[in-house]
């Protein structure tokens, strides 16, 4: 019934994947409704999109929704909040994300600034599976697993305060309007 009449091709799912049709902005207005609709407290919503977003700056590529929904159980915040919030580590954001927490994590484990960070190539992923680059992997996966941790805690913060913010503000202009509406009825049906 609700079916489209001409199913997408890969081709089109994967541009609508990369850069949406609808945009960005209207994405992103369509996520903070949803937040704001959702079942819950602002807390525990707030708290779980931010947990997701401080997830994605893990290097844990994969579990991103596992360490999500684990952090959101732990502080008793909303899961599904917190798979949505994932949404902030994308194809986009990742080479970013990556270089940062690298810097940071050799900055505090002390590693020296003046290389240019490691390259994952073909021949060090075959290197990982044979074992014969294990060690320099490891290493790379700590640094940048350090440097994750502490970012993706400043993150959390800078996520769970302002959404705290605007949820409250979403669910007190709903209950305005719907105050307003019903005060226009009962003044019309005088």
């Amino acid at each position: 019934m609700f079916k489209r009449r001409q199913m997408p091709g890969i081709g089109s799912k994967v541009r609508e994947f990369v850069w949406p049709r609808m945009g960005f902005a209207r994405l992103w207005r369509y996520l903070l409704h949803r937040l704001g609709r959702m079942p819950g407290t602002p807390y525990s919503i707030a708290a779980g999109f931010a947990c997701g977003a401080a997830a994605s700056f893990t290097p844990l590529i994969g579990f991103h929704f596992i360490l999500a929904g684990l952090f959101a159980w732990a502080i008793r915040a909303n899961i599904l909040a917190s798979a949505i919030g994932t949404v902030i580590g994308n194809p986009w954001t990742f080479p970013f994300i990556w270089l940062w927490i690298y810097k940071v994590g050799g900055w505090i484990m002390g590693a020296p600034e003046d290389g240019p960070p490691p390259q994952l190539t073909f021949d060090m992923v075959l290197g990982i599976i044979s074992g014969e680059t294990l060690g320099q992997s490891l290493d790379l996966l700590l640094t940048m697993t350090v440097g994750g941790l502490l970012t993706g805690a400043a993150v959390w913060v800078l996520v769970y305060l302002p959404l705290s913010g605007m949820i409250h503000g979403y669910r007190a202009r709903k209950i305005q309007r719907r105050a307003d509406a019903a005060a226009r009825k009962t003044a019309r049906d005088r």
